[in-house]
């Protein structure tokens, strides 16, 4: 997953840095587009430091009435979510993600609020943890 936020940051530096250094070119001097390609490229090297902090803040663990999921860097959250709130249990990948081999489960309870996701496991990984969950979201149902 880490490769993945690489990659997007990596695109979005190069698109910004070039298109804003060359309307800097029109309207400005070389400096200025110069310090905007310093700039972009200050942007790319964070964005690649931040991309594996990241990776490494995501995390789950399954227990046995509750999902866990933790993440953040800068601030650290704790999400628990009971296995009978649980209504729709999905795995996504865009195009990226399936050229890297990664997918992210998607849990959806009726609390909006919640970021319930679980990123950057491989598709083998994150299709035996969709259907663990969906099976234990039946067993745990709650009558509402």
């Amino acid at each position: 997953m880490a490769w993945y936020h690489r990659l997007v940051a990596g695109a979005l530096c190069l698109a910004a840095g070039v298109a804003g250094a060359l309307l800097l070119l029109l309207w400005a001097d070389l400096a200025w587009a110069f310090a905007w390609v310093a700039l972009s490229l200050v942007c790319l090297v964070a964005s690649w430091f931040l991309a594996g902090l990241f990776r490494r803040s995501w995390g789950y663990a399954e227990g046995e009435e509750e999902l866990y999921l933790t993440y953040g860097v800068l601030v650290r959250q704790l999400v628990v979510i009971p296995y009978g709130r649980m209504q729709v249990v999905d795995t996504t990948a865009d195009l990226l993600e399936q050229a890297l081999g990664v997918s992210t489960v998607r849990v959806r309870t009726a609390a909006i609020t919640a970021d319930t996701r679980v990123v950057g496991l491989p598709l083998e990984e994150a299709v035996r943890l969709r259907d663990r969950l969906a099976e234990r979201s039946e067993t745990f149902s709650t009558g509402l």
